[in-house]
């Protein structure tokens, strides 16, 4: 029973001392930060004897009764921000944004957040409010519309930066910071905003006219593509019809051309039967007619060009022979001839020989004769007349060869009378000829000399005077 007993009282022990480490143990969450109060403590970067102690995130032991613990919301925070503000340009304008913050993880920024917004948390956002509000007037005061639409960013780091050491004397760290919209009240933007306006619907208009244009050309082409398809349907149809047409016609037609057909095959077959008679025909008149016909001719053209070749045959050894023969005989008088060319060639060699010495003989004559002419003319005059004496007396008695009677006077007296004067018709010769002689230059005589003395003398029958009586 003892033991019963003083395991009772262990056990009420145990939780009387559980109950009371509950009551002294407290944990912070994560999002807020615990403030105990009561005793002295010393924080990481806090001074000593601030009379409270900041715990985050862990457990600690509090004395009930001798301390007090209570709670820091480490929370984000918003403030919506509307201010009105005058420009640069003195152009009134409200500007609408939004803060977001929170108390700073540090111990400082929890211990200045303490201070000042540990029993009033929930005013903490108007008071953001109003220091931002204050700073976005400085610095909206310093700036042109222009600058705060085209570069938003600047007037948000502007703020920011003017805020921070605020801020962080508040213990608080901006998280971010938005310009919603900027109100222009006097519609300066809006008309500042006119020309681009204007540009920019202009521009629309022309790209809607432009629009326009290519609609309408596509609803044309698509028109006209329409139209092309319309034709090339019809013309399809057309087509369609046609060949069912011709397909109509073609089935209207078969029976006709079926009895046409017919009746050909009919005309066929009898022009068939008609071209096989005939073929028959022929062919009997070929074996009973025109094969002994050519049978005959055979034989008649086979004799007759047996006959035709003998006769060739014959005539060409004829040929042959002639050519032969004619071979020869020109051989024979090619010889001939060329013998007699040797010796016509021979006998003219020959007969030039002896007038070419008989030129130099009759050349050394006559050069003689000159020579003997130009010593004794009459010497050599005298011999030519001896040489020619029976030529002159033959000359004079040629006078009388025409005379058919003759009367002679005196007797022979009257004859010796004729005969002188005969002669002397030779002696007037000789005394011409050296009359000639006396009167010619020596070169001429010598050129002369042989041929003049050679020249038998001319007859004298003009020149005889013959007394002739007639009647006696």
């Amino acid at each position: 029973m003892g033991i019963g007993i003083l395991a009772g009282v262990v056990a009420g022990a145990l939780a009387v001392l559980i109950g009371v480490f509950k009551l002294m143990w407290r944990v912070a969450e994560p999002n807020e930060a615990l403030i105990i109060s009561g005793s002295n403590h010393k924080n990481e970067g806090l001074g000593a004897g601030m009379g409270f102690r900041i715990v985050t995130g862990r457990g600690t032991l509090v004395l009930p009764g001798v301390q007090a613990v209570r709670k820091l919301s480490l929370d984000l925070n918003e403030t919506q921000l509307s201010v009105e503000c005058v420009t640069h340009q003195g152009i009134p304008l409200k500007v609408r944004g939004v803060v977001i913050f929170k108390v700073g993880d540090d111990f400082v920024s929890i211990a200045n957040a303490a201070r000042r917004f540990l029993d009033q948390q929930k005013l903490m956002s108007e008071r953001v409010h109003i220091v931002f509000a204050g700073h976005l007037r400085a610095i909206v005061g310093g700036l042109t519309v222009e600058d705060m639409i085209r570069d938003r960013e600047k007037l948000t780091g502007q703020a920011r930066s003017a805020c921070g050491t605020e801020m962080e004397k508040l213990g608080l760290i901006v998280d971010s910071l938005q310009i919603h919209e900027i109100e222009d009240p006097t519609g300066y933007i809006k008309n500042l905003a006119a020309p681009h306006a204007a540009a920019v619907q202009r521009d629309a208009r022309i790209a809607q006219a432009e629009a326009n244009r290519r609609a309408t050309e596509a609803e044309q082409q698509a028109a006209a593509r329409m139209s092309e398809a319309t034709r090339d349907s019809e013309i399809l149809q057309a087509g369609y019809q046609a060949e069912r047409d011709q397909a109509s016609a073609r089935a209207r037609q078969a029976g006709p051309l079926a009895d046409a057909a017919s009746r050909q095959e009919v005309v066929v077959q009898e022009t068939r039967v008609a071209e096989l008679e005939g073929l028959r025909k022929e062919q009997q008149l070929q074996a009973e007619v025109r094969k002994p016909a050519d049978a005959m001719a055979y034989e008649t053209r086979t004799l007759a060009e047996a006959e035709r070749d003998a006769r060739i045959s014959a005539a060409e050894a004829e040929a042959k022979e002639t050519e032969l023969a004619s071979a020869a005989k020109a051989t024979a008088t090619r010889l001939t001839g060329e013998a007699e060319a040797a010796a016509q060639h021979a006998k003219g060699l020959a007969i030039a020989e002896a007038t070419r010495a008989k030129g130099l003989a009759e050349a050394e004559a006559i050069k003689a004769r000159a020579a003997a002419l130009a010593e004794n003319q009459e010497a050599v005059v005298a011999q030519q007349l001896a040489e020619k004496w029976p030529e002159i007396v033959s000359a004079g008695a040629s006078a009388f060869g025409n005379v058919d009677q003759m009367v002679l006077l005196n007797g022979a007296d009257g004859m010796a009378d004729v005969f002188a004067k005969a002669l002397t018709m030779g002696g007037t010769g000789l005394g011409l000829a050296r009359q000639l002689l006396a009167t010619m230059s020596p070169a001429a005589q010598e050129k002369l000399g042989g041929a003049a003395l050679s020249v038998p003398p001319a007859r004298t029958e003009e020149s005889v005077e013959i007394p002739v009586v007639d009647g006696r």
